[in-house]
C-alpha cells in the first residue's frame, strides 16, 4: 500500500513543492486530445497524453524523483539519469493494443529523446523502437510500473483506427504520427512549464485575432494607396491586390500567385491569405521564405503595418537580440502566433524532424495558411518528398498552400513517354491571378539582349570592360571566386557583395546602395544572393547564364519601378567557366535548352513552365537521400525509420561547411559590433542569447577553406565547435572574408 502519492516533477526552487503525477497525466491528456481534435485525432491525443508518463509509477522513479529536483527529473532519460520512464507507456500502448498501440508506442518511447526509428541504422544500437520493446519488456518496466498504477489508468478504450489519416497505401502514417507526437510533446512542455515558471508560462498567448490584423492591414493599405502615385505600376499592383482578396474566399487548397517581380507579391500574397483565413476561420497564417537575407525585411514591413512585434513572430538564425523578446522566444517553441515569418530550412526540416524541440511546433500547422515566397527555390534534391507532405497536409490537415513567385515552377504531376510517374505533384493549382500572360506584358519593364553564342565563353576583362561602360550597373554571378574575379578588374568605389561577408555586413551593404541608387551612380558586382526579395533598381543588369529563373530574378532588380522612360537593359553574358557539377549545371543546361529556340520574349510564363520540366528531368533525383523510402517503406505495418529520414532530410549540408565567427562593426551603429561579443565569449560567457547575435557575424565556409585557414592560424576555437578569426586582417570591409581562390557555387546561408 502506498504511504505517498505519486509524483511528476518537484519545484526548482521549492522541493517540498512537488507535481502530482496523476494530475499531470490528466492535464496533459486533456491538451494533447483538445490539440489533435483539430485534426480529428483527439481520442488518440488523449491517451497518449494519460500514458506517457505511466513510467513514473514505477518505485524505482519515485525513489529516484525524491532525491532530485526540478528539470533534471524531467529529463530522467538523459545521459546522467539512468531511470526509464519512457518505455513503459509504450509497451502499456503495445499491450493493451497490440498493433494498433505502436503509434502512440513511437510517440511515449520518444517524448524527450525524439522519434526513434523502427529498426536499428548503423551505429544506432539499441535506441530503436523494435529493439526497446522487446528489451524492456524483458526487463519488466511495464510490469513495475502495472503494481503502482491506478487501475483505471490501464482500462481505456482503444481509440478509433478510422481516425488515422494514413491513406491506403500508408504513405501518410508518418506525418499523422509525427503530428500526433507535435500534440503530445508540446502539451507536456506546456503543463509541466506551467508547474516550473508560472510567470514564463503566463507570458503566452495574448495574440490579436486574425481578424483584428486583416481589419488592420486593410487599414494600412487604404492609407498607402491614398498617398501612392497614380503610375501604371502601382495601378496594376492595386489590381492584383483586388484579385487576391476577390479570389480568398475560395475553397482551401493549393494556389499559385504568379506575378512579375515588382507587381507586390508580398502584400497581395499576405492580404489573400489573411483574407482566406478569417473566411474559413483558419488558424494562422505562415509565411516562409527561401533565404535569411530577406526575411527580415519581410518580417519588417509585417511589423510596420502593426506598429509592433508582438504580432508578428520572426523565426530564423539571424534575428537581432532587441527583436528576440521572451515572448517572442516561446513562440518560436510551438509557434503559437498569428502571423509567422519563418525559413524554407525551419518549416521543411520540421515536418521532416524526430527531434521534440522540432516537431513540437507541428500541430499549429494544422488549419493555416502557408505561404511558399519565391516557390521556384524549392530544393529539387527534396521536391519529391516537400511535395508528398504539402498534398498531406492540404488533404487531411486543412492547409492552403499559396505557392508565390514571378517564375513559377513546374509542380503538377509528369509522367514518362511510358507512362510512369517521375513527379508526383501536390494537386491542382487554382491560380490567384489567371491573366497572368497580360500582366507580364503590361509589366514588361526591361529588354533582354542574348550572347550570340551560348556555347562560348567569354574572358573577364572583356567582360569587366564592358560593365564598365555603364556608371550605374549591377553585375551578377554564379560564384564567390567569379565575383572577386570581375569585382577586382572594376574601378575603385565598386560594390561587392557576397556571402564570403557576414550577415550584418551585407545587411549594411544592401542598405547603402539602396540609399545612394536615387542619387547618384552606383556599381556592384554580386552573387546570386541579391537576387531574392532585395527591392534594388537599376538601369542596367548584367547576369552570367544560369537558370532560367535566375535570369528573371535579376532582370527584376532593373528598371523595378519603370521610372526610366524606357525599357531598362538586361545583358547575359557565358562566364569564362561553365557552372560547376550539380544544380547550377543542371539550370544553364536546361536555360540554354530554352534559350536556343532564340524566343523573342524569354521571361514569359510560358518558358518557365518549359525550362523547369527540363531542370527537374535532369536533376539525378528529386528524392536524393530516399526520404519516401525510410518513411513509407514498411509503414503498413507501422514500420518506419523516422531519426534516419530526419538526418537525411538537411537542406543545408553542415557536414561540408564550417560557420566562423569575424569581426566586424557597422559603420552606422556602434552597437552592431561583434567584438564585444567575441570578448564575451573569451571570458568565458556561452548562452542563448549570445550565440544569436553572434549568428549575425558568421561566414559559411566550406571544409577545405576552413583547413586553409586554420593551417595559416588566422582562426581559433575558442569553445568546442565555434571558431573565430583572430587575424583581422583577413576580413576585409569591402570584400569580406580573404581566402584566396574558390571555385565552387555561393552557398548562401540558410542556416535557422
Amino acid at each position: 500500500m502506498k504511504t505517498f502519492e505519486p509524483i511528476a516533477h518537484v519545484h526548482p526552487d521549492d522541493l517540498r513543492t512537488t507535481h502530482s503525477l496523476e494530475q499531470h497525466l490528466h492535464a496533459v491528456s486533456r491538451l494533447a486530445g483538445d490539440m489533435s481534435t483539430e485534426f480529428g485525432a483527439g481520442e488518440w491525443g488523449r491517451l497518449a497524453g494519460l500514458w506517457h508518463d505511466f513510467g513514473k509509477y514505477s518505485e524505482d522513479f519515485q525513489r529516484y524523483i525524491r532525491k532530485s529536483s526540478g528539470y533534471e527529473a524531467h529529463l530522467v532519460d538523459s545521459a546522467r539519469v539512468k531511470v526509464n520512464h519512457t518505455s513503459a507507456g509504450a509497451l502499456l500502448a503495445q499491450a493493451a493494443l497490440s498493433t494498433l498501440g505502436l503509434p502512440l508506442a513511437y510517440l511515449i518511447a520518444g517524448h524527450h529523446a525524439g522519434l526513434p526509428d523502427w529498426s536499428p541504422a548503423e551505429g544506432e544500437g539499441n535506441a530503436a523502437l523494435d529493439n526497446r520493446l522487446r528489451e524492456d519488456e524483458l526487463k519488466g518496466l511495464l510490469k513495475k510500473a502495472i503494481e503502482e498504477a491506478p487501475e483505471e489508468l490501464l482500462h481505456q478504450l482503444a481509440p478509433s483506427p478510422s481516425a488515422i489519416q494514413a491513406g491506403r497505401d500508408g504513405k501518410g502514417l508518418h506525418l499523422w504520427i509525427r503530428m500526433l507526437f507535435s500534440c503530445l510533446t508540446d502539451a507536456d512542455f506546456l503543463d509541466t512549464e506551467a508547474f516550473m515558471n508560472a510567470g514564463k508560462s503566463q507570458m503566452r498567448g495574448g495574440y490579436p485575432e486574425l481578424a483584428t490584423l486583416l481589419s488592420q492591414f486593410d487599414a494600412w493599405m487604404k492609407q498607402m494607396e491614398q498617398g501612392a502615385e497614380k503610375t501604371p505600376a502601382n495601378l496594376l499592383r492595386a489590381d492584383v491586390l483586388r484579385q487576391c482578396r476577390e479570389k480568398a474566399t475560395g475553397e482551401p487548397g493549393l494556389y499559385t500567385l504568379t506575378v512579375p517581380t515588382g507587381g507586390g507579391k508580398t502584400l497581395s500574397s499576405l492580404a489573400f491569405a489573411l483574407s482566406h483565413a478569417v473566411h474559413h476561420k483558419k488558424r494562422r497564417v505562415v509565411y516562409a521564405i527561401p533565404y535569411t537575407s530577406i526575411i527580415e525585411q519581410t518580417a519588417e514591413v509585417f511589423r510596420g503595418i502593426y506598429k509592433g512585434r508582438d504580432a508578428v513572430l520572426e523565426h530564423h538564425c539571424n534575428l537581432a537580440s532587441e527583436k528576440d523578446s521572451p515572448k517572442n522566444r516561446l513562440a518560436t517553441e510551438n509557434w503559437d502566433a498569428p502571423l509567422i515569418v519563418t525559413t524554407n530550412v525551419q518549416l521543411f526540416e520540421s515536418l521532416f524532424a524526430a527531434r521534440t524541440s522540432r516537431c513540437r511546433k507541428l500541430h499549429n500547422l494544422v488549419n493555416s495558411v502557408i505561404i511558399l515566397d519565391e516557390a521556384q527555390l524549392l530544393p529539387p534534391e527534396y521536391l519529391q518528398p516537400i511535395l508528398d507532405v504539402m498534398r498531406l497536409l492540404i488533404e487531411h490537415y486543412g492547409v492552403t498552400f499559396v505557392l508565390c513567385t514571378a517564375t513559377q515552377p513546374a509542380l503538377g504531376s509528369r509522367q514518362d513517354s511510358f507512362g510512369k510517374t517521375w513527379l508526383r505533384g501536390p494537386g491542382d493549382a487554382k491560380e490567384i491571378v489567371p491573366n497572368t500572360e497580360d500582366l507580364y506584358r503590361q509589366l514588361e519593364r526591361v529588354e533582354v539582349t542574348l550572347p550570340q553564342d551560348l556555347n562560348s565563353h567569354g574572358d573577364w576583362d572583356e567582360i569587366a570592360d564592358r560593365v564598365k561602360q555603364h556608371e550605374s550597373v549591377l553585375a551578377i554571378v554564379n560564384t564567390r571566386a567569379d565575383c572577386h574575379e570581375l569585382h577586382r578588374r572594376m574601378p575603385p568605389g565598386t560594390v561587392h557583395l557576397s556571402a564570403l561577408m557576414c550577415g550584418e555586413h551585407r545587411s549594411y551593404v544592401i542598405k547603402k546602395i539602396k540609399e545612394d541608387l536615387p542619387h547618384k551612380p552606383v556599381r556592384v558586382i554580386s552573387t546570386q544572393l541579391i537576387e531574392a526579395g532585395v527591392d534594388v533598381d537599376f538601369p542596367v543588369v548584367f547576369r552570367a547564364l544560369a537558370g532560367l529563373d535566375s535570369i528573371a530574378q535579376a532582370a527584376g532588380r532593373c528598371n523595378r519601378e519603370g521610372k526610366l522612360g524606357r525599357k531598362g537593359q538586361v545583358y547575359v553574358f557565358v562566364p569564362p567557366k561553365q557552372a560547376p557539377a550539380g544544380l547550377l549545371h543542371f539550370g544553364e543546361d536546361a536555360c540554354k535548352a530554352i534559350l536556343h529556340e532564340r524566343p523573342e520574349k524569354p521571361l514569359t510564363p510560358e518558358f518557365f513552365n518549359r525550362y523547369f520540366t527540363r531542370y527537374y528531368k535532369k536533376v539525378d533525383s528529386l528524392d536524393k537521400y530516399g526520404i519516401d523510402r525510410l518513411l513509407t517503406q514498411d509503414a503498413q505495418h507501422c514500420r518506419i525509420q523516422f531519426r534516419t529520414a530526419a538526418e537525411e532530410f538537411r537542406l543545408i549540408d553542415e557536414d561540408g561547411s564550417v560557420s566562423i565567427i569575424v569581426p566586424y562593426a557597422n559603420p552606422d551603429d556602434a552597437s552592431r559590433d561583434s567584438r564585444p561579443l567575441i570578448a564575451r565569449l573569451r571570458a568565458g560567457q556561452l548562452d542563448r542569447d549570445l550565440l544569436r547575435q553572434l549568428q549575425r557575424f558568421t561566414v559559411t565556409v566550406r571544409k577545405r577553406d576552413f583547413c586553409t585557414l586554420r593551417k595559416m592560424g588566422d582562426i581559433e576555437e575558442i569553445v568546442p565547435d565555434l571558431w573565430v578569426l583572430k587575424n583581422e586582417t583577413a576580413y576585409s570591409g569591402d570584400l569580406g572574408l580573404i581566402i584566396g581562390e574558390t571555385g565552387n557555387p555561393d552557398p548562401e546561408c540558410l542556416l535557422i
